[in-house]
């Protein structure tokens, strides 16, 4: 009969560990995605040869690995004595990570928009942001959804890392009490499982907007 020293406070331990995981995650995103949006019409509009600085300082956070972006920005950030606490360096790498892809998302989509359809709205006297507010936008967040979809489901995994500048997000509460209770598999089986929980919702809901979406193409 199986048998485990694991507690309500263990769990609730746990619980609280995801709670700071979905923090992360949720400041993560928000702030990546609005700079993304922004930097993305940036390049649209400006062409690859004046985003090309743009350009380049986002490849760098799609090109190192976030664990290493993650202790090197801790560590500037106290060479700089700013003072940050973990939480806030963490959201600010992660911010940053998650806009230099959403700046590709947000990029593709638009110019996915055809072209003569621009150009047919703004015959019809329509300005570049009428245009860009009643004729690109839908059309383009249609197109970005599943991909920006990914990123969030990737952003939450991800977070995981924050765990080396001290925070005790989900991974890391349960790493504390495979250490005490010395029952990996059955913890870090609860831990998937609530990683799945908080991944599930956002997955389907994609799904349905997709769905909902799809009959008005």
């Amino acid at each position: 009969m199986f048998d485990t020293a694991m507690t309500a406070n263990d769990l609730l331990f746990l619980l609280k560990g995801a709670g700071m995981t979905l923090a992360v995650t949720g400041v993560s995103v928000a702030a990546g995605t609005l700079m993304g949006v922004i930097f993305g019409v940036i390049r649209v509009q400006i062409g690859p040869w004046w985003a090309a600085p743009l350009t380049f300082l986002l490849d760098i956070f799609r090109s190192v690995p976030l664990l290493i972006q993650l202790v090197l920005g801790n560590a500037f950030q106290s060479i700089a004595k700013l003072g940050w606490a973990p939480f806030t360096t963490s959201c600010v790498i992660l911010s940053l990570y998650t806009a230099a892809y959403c700046t590709e998302i947000v990029r593709g989509a638009i110019d996915s928009v055809p072209p003569t359809t621009r150009r047919a709205a703004r015959s019809l006297g329509m300005t570049w942001a009428q245009d860009m507010r009643f004729i690109v936008a839908p059309l383009a967040t249609r197109i970005a959804l599943p991909s920006w979809i990914g990123l969030t489901l990737g952003v939450m995994k991800d977070s995981s890392l924050v765990l080396w500048l001290g925070l005790i997000e989900l991974l890391r509460a349960s790493q504390v009490l495979v250490t005490r209770l010395q029952e990996p598999l059955f913890i870090l089986s609860i831990c998937g499982l609530i990683y799945f929980l908080l991944s599930f919702p956002i997955a389907r809901l994609g799904g349905y907007l997709e769905k909902r979406w799809s009959p008005n193409d």
